[in-house]
């Protein structure tokens, strides 16, 4: 049988808490789910079969930077970006609309789109609706995000408020973009994204404007961009539930161990971070303990593993003296194994709270998580 170009079902619930799964041409996505972050076709310090080895049912990759270096065209011609790294498995692209705000002193915001000056030569890009999804059509995404720009949550009112409405009418200029591409729009989805940061009002104009337009799924933007966990759940708290039930509902950046299981909590079914990798190549590993800082000399002489309760080769291989070691002179191999130890704790986390969901056991385990991770 010919796998659905997508298709989302939710198999139980748990309060808000949901689990199900995603079904498209490439595999399929159990939800609640953690995508590693790919931003250049590739998840620093980790090879894509040691990211499956993890778990990971899908992979995150970014648009601005790809099509910067190597440029779509670029790997479309090389058989596009599954082929090109190795990934036989579902690929959601953001839009490069994050980057809006992120490289705010390289841009120029107007209706038709976004004018980029390259971080990497200084050459000029106009990023618009239309070529967002050119590009990730190029690269053969199979999740393609709807072009959008994200300001920062403590921007002025007046700013958040033209900001969400000019992402709204992108978002319909990327519907039809979208549709214009019959091969592609026949094997992907695409998502939108509420915007609207931490105002009420705000968040379900918003919403209501992505109904009208008509998404396979929905993510949550303009959070995890400094406003602090406590503001984040309170948006979380109305935001998800102005969305569609039978969509799936995607929190984009974030983030901690206790932020996954919040959201979740708060009825969210899909994340992406770049914290678990980066930490890992600077030395820090999450455990079900909380955080272990590797560099520290109190492990010099510690024989026990990061994690007791961790597959992973970090864990069932090396000692935490062993990895202090790695970190403290800088070794390659340092980043590698704690990279593949915080995909898998992520991982492991993820099948945890879908197994408690299944079971209608998860006001029990997040307690649980977080008596011990916050202690």
């Amino acid at each position: 049988m010919t796998a659905p170009r997508f298709n989302f079902s939710v198999s139980a619930t748990d309060g808000k808490a949901r689990t199900g799964l995603i079904r498209m041409k490439r595999g399929d996505i159990r939800t609640p789910a953690f995508m590693p972050v790919g931003t250049a076709a590739t998840v620093k310090a980790m090879k894509p079969e040691s990211v499956r080895k993890t778990g990971a049912d899908i992979l995150l990759g970014n648009t601005y930077h790809l099509m910067l270096r190597p440029g779509a065209e670029r790997v479309a011609r090389l058989g596009g970006l599954h082929s090109f790294m190795n990934w036989d498995r579902p690929i959601l692209t953001d839009s490069g609309g994050y980057q809006v705000m992120s490289l705010s002193d390289l841009r120029k915001i107007t209706e038709e789109g976004v004018t980029f000056k390259s971080h990497l030569d200084g050459s000029r890009h106009l990023l618009t609706p239309e070529r967002s999804m050119e590009i990730q059509r190029l690269l053969g995404s199979d999740i393609v995000m709807a072009f959008d720009e994200c300001p920062r949550a403590d921007a002025p009112h007046e700013v958040i408020e033209k900001s969400m409405r000019m992402s709204m009418r992108w978002a319909a200029r990327s519907r039809a973009g979208f549709n214009s591409g019959e091969e592609h729009a026949a094997g992907a989805a695409l998502f939108g994204i509420q915007q609207g940061a931490l105002d009420e009002t705000l968040r379900r104009e918003s919403a209501d404007a992505l109904r009208e337009i008509g998404f396979d799924g929905y993510a949550i933007g303009g959070l995890a961009v400094g406003e602090g966990q406590e503001a984040m759940f309170a948006t979380l708290d109305f935001a998800p539930d102005m969305l569609p039930t039978d969509r799936p509902r995607y929190l984009m950046g974030v983030g901690k161990p206790d932020d996954l299981v919040g959201a979740v909590e708060r009825g969210v079914d899909m994340f992406d971070c770049v914290l678990p990798s980066r930490s890992g190549r600077n030395g820090q590993g999450f455990t079900w303990n909380g955080p272990v800082n590797l560099r520290n000399a109190r492990h010099a002489e510690d024989s026990a593993p990061l994690d007791e309760r961790c597959p992973c080769d970090a864990c069932t291989s090396y000692s935490r003296a062993y990895l202090h070691h790695l970190i403290k002179s800088g070794e390659i191999l340092g980043a590698m194994l704690l990279t593949e130890h915080n995909l898998t704790f992520y991982q492991q986390l993820m099948a945890g709270m879908r197994d408690a969901i299944a079971e209608r056991r998860f006001a029990e385990f997040a307690a649980g998580f977080r008596r011990a991770y916050l202690a």
